[in-house]
């Protein structure tokens, strides 16, 4: 941070000296006027140049001083100005993505990620945008003000006042505009928002557009939403391009009234040629300058109703307190201890459940659909907290345990896990450093897709498409478990891992399974009950509570709900 304060101090400064070596060559035009008209008796001549040829030649070597340095100091403070705006997009992008990835997974549920994606990157750009020209306009624009007033205010404070009357003008002017464009520029990031949230929802599930054949629809959805986009663009450059012209109007009477003062007070002899060339010069370097504030106010408000989206997102409050403490040593033993949960209030998805998994045991935990049981393995993730009750891990409540820590002791594969856009030997170690492809290679024969990656064109270097697309569900669900194999936590949690997939597949993930878990804590979510007859104990969730709990056996025997489910499955 104190870096970034002495970068914008040290741009500020290339930006005034620029702007003051840039106002001097009408400075040096009225002194060459001088020269010419009094020769011996002009300015110059008292600094010890007597002919007029001298002077010239002075005046020469001092414009070219003058130009170089106004050359280098813009030269440093583009560098300086865009280097700056490149560090802080990339740190507010950074920020802002850091925030988000803390956020809950019920604030997800609720977001467009299309409108995320649209603020972490085009507001971001909006912002960098301006920094790169916008900020040094402003300042260039208040040195032209400050250094020309005082240069006027020495040679005729009359003329100095009428040129700066329309300065007032120009700054009410800017004022009223920033306060009614404001809330367009804000609506347009909003449009821009909603149409890169259908844009990529559409991109992200292409597959079932067109099976469906809904390409015309999703058209003329886009259609509807870049037009309003437009429309909103259209509204607010309609009245940001109103600026510039009435400016021009009002600058316009300052010049016109420096000019016809100035040129009564040279005929009556108060005011040197000199001196009113200098002013007259002068003069257009104040007022014109101004014209360029509707740009620079337009390239404001659009960073501004950016920065508001930004900040309102990095200010969402955290709905899941990070806990201080790491995961003890017997982190393999869980408990669910009267645990209730509701998405919404009054709506309960849980209620007082009660499981124990002792280290190096199995559970599983089936029901219908619905009854709760992906929402326990979400509750031990901390994805969300429990509405009553607690969940232990090892010796430690999860609400305890940093959410870091909490979930590096886990391993989990669900029926529809994420493969990211990369090798398969990258989706194998993902979020691992360091991994040697003799430990990836394990990793997959423990999870026995080691056969056919071997038969992939690529082998272990084959990319698998965003999602995973370029591969089977079988395919993908096996990488997933070789992902979870990796990671090599001391609890496992596989939530219906072989729901999706075929019976060969099964059969080759559920031999994976049995080898995995030989000395892990493990919890299974299944619909097969196949996979999970040797498990050590079995629970039943129908409505969100415990109705049943055993062997597979005694379970059986009890002739009840998970009697049913295996009739249903076994034909019976």
């Amino acid at each position: 941070m104190q870096a970034r304060r002495q970068d914008v101090w040290l741009a500020s400064i290339y930006s005034i000296l620029n702007k003051i070596f840039d106002i001097a060559p009408p400075l040096l035009i009225g002194m060459t006027v001088d020269v010419v008209v009094k020769k011996e008796d002009s300015f110059v001549a008292g600094f010890g140049f007597k002919t007029m040829m001298e002077q010239i030649y002075a005046i020469a070597a001092l414009t070219i001083a003058v130009w170089v340095l106004e050359s280098f100091f813009e030269y440093l403070l583009k560098v300086k100005w865009r280097g700056l705006a490149q560090n802080v997009q990339n740190d507010l992008r950074l920020d802002t993505y850091t925030h988000v990835q803390k956020l809950e997974l019920s604030y997800f549920e609720n977001k467009s990620t299309g409108n995320l994606i649209s603020i972490m990157n085009d507001d971001v750009n909006q912002l960098e945008r301006f920094l790169d020209d916008g900020a040094n306009s402003l300042l260039q624009v208040a040195t032209t003000v400050v250094s020309i007033g005082i240069i006027f205010f020495y040679f005729s404070p009359l003329i100095a006042a009428l040129s700066f009357l329309p300065v007032p003008l120009v700054l009410f002017g800017s004022y009223f505009f920033q306060k009614r464009i404001e809330k367009l520029y804000r609506n347009v990031r909003d449009n821009a928002g909603l149409l890169n949230s259908i844009l990529n929802n559409n991109l992200s599930g292409i597959a079932t557009i067109k099976s469906y054949c809904a390409e015309k629809f999703e058209i003329s959805r886009i259609k509807n939403q870049s037009t309003n986009y437009a429309d909103a663009n259209f509204s607010a450059i309609r009245l940001s391009s109103l600026f510039s012209p009435l400016i021009r109007m009002v600058i316009l009477c300052g010049f016109l009234m420096t000019m016809i003062v100035g040129a009564h007070k040279v005929q009556s002899g108060v005011l040197e040629i000199g001196s009113y060339s200098v002013l007259i010069f002068l003069t257009q370097r104040l007022l014109w300058p101004l014209t360029s504030l509707g740009q620079t106010y337009d390239l404001f408000q659009r960073a501004m109703a950016s920065a508001n989206r930004i900040f309102d997102l990095m200010e969402t409050p955290l709905g899941i307190t990070d806990g201080e403490h790491m995961a003890s040593d017997k982190v393999g033993d869980v408990q669910f201890s009267n645990v209730s949960f509701a998405y919404e209030e009054g709506f309960e998805v849980l209620k007082d459940i009660d499981i124990k998994v002792e280290s190096g045991k199995t559970i599983a935990i089936v029901g219908s659909t619905g009854s709760g049981k992906s929402t326990l393995v979400k509750l031990l993730l901390r994805f969300y907290d429990c509405s009553k009750g607690f969940i232990s891990l090892g010796d430690n409540k999860v609400t305890d345990i940093s959410q870091e820590d909490l979930r590096k002791n886990i391993s989990y594969v669900g029926q529809d896990n994420y493969l990211f856009h990369g090798t398969v030997e990258e989706n194998i170690a993902y979020g691992l450093t360091d991994v040697s492809t003799e430990s990836i290679i394990e990793a997959a024969k423990m999870a026995e897709a080691h056969d056919f990656i071997m038969s992939l064109p690529m082998k272990y270097k084959t990319v698998v498409g965003e999602r995973g697309q370029k591969l089977s569900g079988g395919q993908r669900q096996r990488i997933s478990i070789a992902r979870a194999v990796m990671k090599n936590s001391p609890v496992f949690i596989f939530d219906e891992a072989t729901s999706a997939v075929d019976n060969e597949t099964e059969a080759a993930i559920q031999r994976s399974l049995d080898k995995i878990t030989n000395e892990k804590t493990t919890i299974v979510i299944a619909h097969r009950l196949s996979t999970i007859r040797h498990a050590h104990q079995i629970y039943v969730l129908e409505k969100g509570s415990v109705k049943e709990q055993g062997t597979h056996e005694e379970l059986l025997k009890m002739n009840g709900m998970y009697k049913n489910l295996w009739s249903v499955q076994t034909g019976e």
